[in-house]
């Protein structure tokens, strides 16, 4: 099975006999307080989706991120993964010390061995990891609501974090992944990143990737999105429907991935390839404007990445699909490599558009959805006009 990014896979997850001595201890602890972003960033630490990483990240190993897209030691990373500090008391704190990790509720997470306590540049990481400044940018509007400290050190978590308990049957981590792919046979499986329900464009290029390996992995992000996407508990509905009717049910598996997005195209994209390189995956599907927002980045920009690192850095082989659409002249999905039609007779549906056409109640077309994930979309819409 394909090794894990840097090599092995990372667990700081507390061992079943030390979670009472480190909770007695961690009450004790001066308290970092995670928001949903670093919720989301602690149990994929812990779990290994962010190997080789084992905490947040120090100043050195940020620097090194902003400025080279690798950690210091050359390995392939492209995301800054950083813990805020709330407390001015802890920002003044000289390092080492050791803290207790809780969520806004004030439950303990677990404990930090905090190395490091550092003052950034918003505006320079801005610049470097999502390529603009915009205050429109999701990303940035982020970095504009956080303090200007970071703490970074190891992490050791108490038990894994679920944050809605109807996805916790397709809450996989890595581990319990590659021994999904092992059982099932696969030893070439593609994962399929989306924020989104699953369209017939979508479905097009899962199909065409298939084609090539044993199995595929819908990997849906479910972490923090933006706040005008649909909402996860529906998507999730989305992905069920699409894997029940239209997929073989021995080639496709279903696992939410609680990552939070954040927008910045070409370097998430090769974030989002290194986690599910260790969730077991050795195919990564990589479509147009990946982890996009707005026009912030080329179409393709997302793709052309993957040519700034050496070959061997990544071990996952990312699979890059052109713009898929509805022909009607060639009666199915097709794209610009593929359908020699006029424009004219091609379906396009911007996310704008589809939203306008389930707000004011119409059925979607068929040329852009399964009927069975447009009635679902089209539910929720219904709901919220009848609740407005």
């Amino acid at each position: 099975m394909i090794r894990a990014h840097g090599g092995r896979l990372i667990n700081r997850m507390a061992e079943e006999a030390q979670r009472q001595a480190l909770l007695d201890e961690a009450a004790n602890l001066p308290a970092l307080v995670v928001n949903r972003r670093e919720l989301s960033d602690v149990g994929m630490i812990a779990n290994g989706a962010m190997s080789p990483l084992e905490g947040f990240m120090t100043q050195e190993e940020y620097s090194s991120v902003l400025e080279r897209r690798r950690l210091p030691l050359g390995v392939a990373w492209t995301l800054p993964v950083t813990l805020s500090v709330k407390d001015e008391k802890i920002a003044r704190t000289h390092p080492p010390f050791r803290a207790a990790l809780k969520d806004k509720a004030g439950h303990i997470l677990g404990v930090m061995d905090v190395s490091d306590i550092f003052r950034f540049d918003k505006k320079k990481e801005a610049e470097a990891v999502l390529l603009t400044n915009d205050d429109a940018h999701p990303g940035v509007k982020y970095l504009q609501g956080i303090g200007d400290t970071y703490a970074g050190g190891r992490i050791t978590l108490l038990e894994g974090i679920v944050e809605d308990d109807r996805f916790a049957n397709y809450m996989l981590d890595p581990k319990e992944c590659r021994v999904l792919f092992k059982a099932k046979g696969w030893e070439r499986v593609v994962a399929f990143q989306t924020r989104n329900p699953i369209h017939r464009a979508h479905e097009y290029l899962q199909k065409c990737a298939l084609e090539a390996v044993d199995g595929l992995l819908i990997h849906p992000v479910m972490g923090e999105t933006k706040s005008d996407d649909i909402p996860a508990d529906v998507r999730l509905q989305c992905y069920v429907a699409m894997m029940n009717h239209y997929f073989p049910k021995d080639r496709v598996a279903l696992s939410i991935l609680p990552a939070a997005m954040r927008y910045a195209g070409p370097r998430e994209a090769i974030f989002h390839a290194i986690v599910r390189q260790n969730y077991g995956c050795t195919h990564f599907i990589v479509g147009r404007d990946h982890a996009g927002v707005g026009s912030y980045y080329g179409t393709y920009d997302a793709q052309r990445i993957f040519d700034d690192f050496e070959p061997g850095e990544l071990a996952i082989t990312p699979i890059f699909f052109d713009h898929a659409f509805y022909c009607k002249k060639c009666h199915g999905m097709a794209s610009h490599k593929t359908c020699a039609h006029d424009k004219s007779e091609r379906v396009f549906l911007s996310g704008t558009k589809v939203r306008e056409i389930l707000q004011s109640g119409e059925e979607l077309p068929v040329e852009f959805s399964r009927r069975e994930v447009a009635h679902i979309l089209e539910q929720h819409y219904s709901q919220q006009v009848d609740g407005s």
